[in-house]
């Protein structure tokens, strides 16, 4: 269901967020603590990835509040930029606590250090994966009907963080079975996983940022219901551009001669 208004789309991504945010605050004492117990660095840097989470709620939370500002003498087309900021600042956030993640593997496996952390770990990290799936889905449509890009990058940091989850428990798994570093690639396939993530976002936020125009298929509804009104009889120089959750149309159009001056300008 599309959201219509301003505070209808503000209401919906400020609950959505923070109710990601309880969850990453659970999830990321549950895993570090748990971690730290059982001397599992790949459950610990899950618990890290999630609290990373935390930083990138507020993001939305901060990027989604300014940008719902209106148009301004600085700003004539509004702040819906900051919203894409926004995600750039999550995909960042992503891409650097990837490198430490697989940096820090590296080093283990280089050491010679081996690992076996139980049964445990296996729990913890199938907890995570269906909690992180469930706010996943719910943060992505949420995102699509509010048309959020800082939501939809959440909504997959959300995923990223289920994915590595997914990681942990097959090397979890792995360590049972007697293979004592798998803890440490898990922690590096963790680290890959969140990279191809952030590295996902900041494309589309750049794409955004060159403005490049709106997909064939909206064009075509625009000319669409340009072609269909008969107050209008020509049009020209159509442009497109997308800003944040919305879709910024400029084109000239030459009215029938016949209407008023008034109608015209409706």
């Amino acid at each position: 269901m599309p959201v219509k208004t301003i505070d209808q789309r503000r209401r919906r991504i400020l609950s959505v967020t923070l109710w990601g945010a309880l969850l990453n605050v659970v999830l990321m004492a549950l895993k570090i603590v748990s971690g730290i117990f059982i001397r599992s660095s790949a459950l610990v840097a899950d618990g890290v990835h999630s609290f990373s989470d935390l930083s990138t709620d507020f993001a939305v939370l901060l990027g989604t509040r300014i940008s719902d500002k209106p148009a301004d003498e600085t700003h004539p087309y509004g702040h819906r930029r900051f919203e894409t900021l926004a995600s750039q600042f999550i995909a960042i956030v992503l891409f650097v606590i990837s490198v430490g993640l697989i940096w820090s593997a590296g080093v283990s496996i280089y050491n010679h250090e081996y690992n076996y952390p139980g049964f445990l770990i296996l729990v913890i990290a199938g907890i995570s994966v269906i909690a992180k799936e469930i706010i996943f889905s719910i943060t992505r449509r949420i995102s699509q009907e509010t048309g959020s890009p800082a939501l939809y990058a959440n909504a997959w940091h959300h995923r990223s963080d289920a994915l590595s989850s997914i990681a942990v428990l097959i090397g979890g798994v792995a360590s049972l079975f007697g293979w004592g570093q798998a803890d440490h690639i898990a922690t590096i396939l963790v680290g890959f996983m969140i990279m191809g993530v952030a590295g996902k976002i900041f494309y589309e936020c750049l794409i955004e940022l060159s403005e490049q125009s709106a997909d064939k298929e909206s064009i075509q509804k625009i000319e669409s219901i340009l072609a269909e009104d008969n107050d209008i009889s020509n049009w020209h120089a159509l442009r497109t551009r997308r800003l944040g959750g919305e879709l910024s149309v400029d084109v000239h159009i030459l009215v029938n001669p016949d209407l008023s001056v008034m109608k015209s300008h409706e």
